[in-house]
């Protein structure tokens, strides 16, 4: 994912870091393997859900993009269940694409 760095300030940054989750970990994510999952719209502004594993530890992290920077909006740590259930579907996927 190419991406212009991150855009963080008073408004997001105790909200993101509330689940336990460290600025390094938020950051690890996107610059890994991250999985968007789907986009919406609240507050009349586009969100992104994104999970993939940053520094050792799976994470969800809902986003907008401000420019090409991104903005993490909330952010924690996957649970085992929710792991498990992307990680499969990930696997369907690409056997789909290796088919």
């Amino acid at each position: 994912m190419h991406f212009g760095g991150f855009e963080w300030d008073s408004g997001n940054l105790p909200k993101c870091l509330a689940h336990g989750v460290s600025l390094a970990e938020i950051e690890a994510l996107f610059r890994g393997d991250v999985y968007i999952v789907r986009d919406s719209v609240a507050r009349g502004e586009r969100r992104t859900l994104a999970f993939g594993n940053g520094a050792g530890r799976w994470i969800f992290c809902v986003f907008t993009w401000r420019g090409d920077r991104i903005r993490p909006v909330s952010v924690r740590f996957m649970h085992d269940k929710e792991v498990k259930r992307y990680v499969e579907e990930i696997s369907r996927l690409e056997e789909r694409r290796g088919s």
